[in-house]
């Protein structure tokens, strides 16, 4: 193990004896705000700490059983024990490593979900309303929440565009790779010659502002526009000035929304889709300059970059940032998103500990 990492380790494990102390004391629950923030980093210290502790004991473990090896009667018991132990090792090591990876802090977050029908004309909105329910059924399966903020409906089925937010723990973390081009090869229920179309919708995955004040935004800067709902909702919906729109000069963001009855929810929705379009931004110029150096494609912001191939005559969907195909389209769509999310991550994992080896 390298002494930086060793430096590190020790360095937790102290922070959590100061955290145990904290804790236990009878002044812990005096101030909740402080004590839900050391609370929550006791839980993501202790996971690393306790590995580590195995770590060492095994370490340990191994010295003493060198020491047995000039004992003839002893020796292959202390090499059998030797070589467990080192093979036990490697595997805490590389657990710690990965424990140890710069933590991004939105991952815990919820998300906007954006999705945007482009090229293909109808198909595209069809191909973004699978795309929706692709990531809806996802939603469901991990127990999370999701809430429709705004929707434009094409006139076949689908959607030239939807927003979601998604309530759940780690949504961002599990989500955030989603960003990009999606192009789906099919023939369309619309085809009558059996021929094969290529369209195309994109998806935008923003972090939630953890308040709006988080972000910079100068009222002076924004333009806030009152109209009536157009597209389903009743009468109310059509009678009252119930739909906002919010444009930021500086960046040239505009949103709209107009799904609640009410103004005043609609303008709060649509100040906190704002936030995270401008957070989302500064996050993606720096994701941008950073894979520029590092030529690294996950995680490289690029809304613009054909991400993923969905090819239903083939059964199969390719992820072309890690040259993953797998055939198993129809599990995909349902929701089944897993291995996906988990290959990606992984090659995530493996850039950062490349980046940590450079450094």
């Amino acid at each position: 193990m390298k002494s930086s990492m060793q430096n590190k380790l020790n360095a937790l494990q102290m922070r959590l004896e100061e955290l145990n102390s904290e804790l236990s004391s009878e002044e812990a629950t005096k101030d909740m705000d402080r004590y839900k923030k050391i609370s929550k980093e006791h839980s993501d210290i202790l996971p690393v700490v306790d590995i580590y502790q195995e770590f060492t004991r095994l370490t340990k473990d191994i010295n003493d059983a060198k020491e047995m090896l000039s004992d003839p009667e002893m020796k292959s018991f202390a090499q059998d024990e030797i070589d467990s132990g080192k093979e036990k090792i490697t595997v805490l090591e590389e657990q710690l490593q990965t424990l140890l990876l710069p933590k991004d802090p939105n991952d815990e977050k919820n998300i906007f979900l954006e999705i945007r029908a482009g090229a293909g004309g109808d198909e595209s909105a069809l191909f973004a309303g699978d795309i929706f329910r692709m990531y809806t059924r996802y939603t469901e399966r991990m127990g999370w929440q999701l809430e429709v903020i705004s929707s434009n409906e094409s006139e076949v089925g689908g959607f030239k565009e939807i927003i979601a937010k998604i309530i759940g723990q780690g949504a961002y973390s599990k989500l955030k790779f989603e960003s990009g081009g999606h192009r789906v090869q099919r023939v369309p229920d619309t085809e009558t010659q059996g021929r094969i179309h290529t369209s195309a919708c994109t998806v935008a995955v923003l972090a939630e502002a953890d308040e709006i004040s988080d972000v910079d935004i100068n009222p002076a800067d924004i333009r806030i526009d009152t109209y009536r709902a157009s597209g389903a909702g009743g009468q109310h919906i059509n009678k009252t000035d119930s739909a906002v729109r919010i444009t930021h000069a500086p960046t040239g963001i505009v949103v709209e929304c107009q799904d609640d009855r009410s103004q005043h929810r609609n303008k709060a929705q649509a100040m906190s889709i704002l936030a995270a379009r401008i957070k989302d931004a500064q996050i993606s110029d720096q994701q941008s300059k950073i894979a520029t150096e590092r030529k690294s494609l996950i995680g490289s912001g690029d809304r613009s970059e054909r991400i993923r191939t969905y090819n239903f005559p083939q059964g199969r969907i390719t992820d072309h940032r890690i040259n993953l195909t797998l055939y198993k389209i129809d599990f995909v769509m349902d929701g089944d998103l897993t291995e996906l999310i988990d290959n990606l991550t992984s090659e995530h994992q493996a850039d950062l500990l490349a980046q940590l080896d450079e450094d």
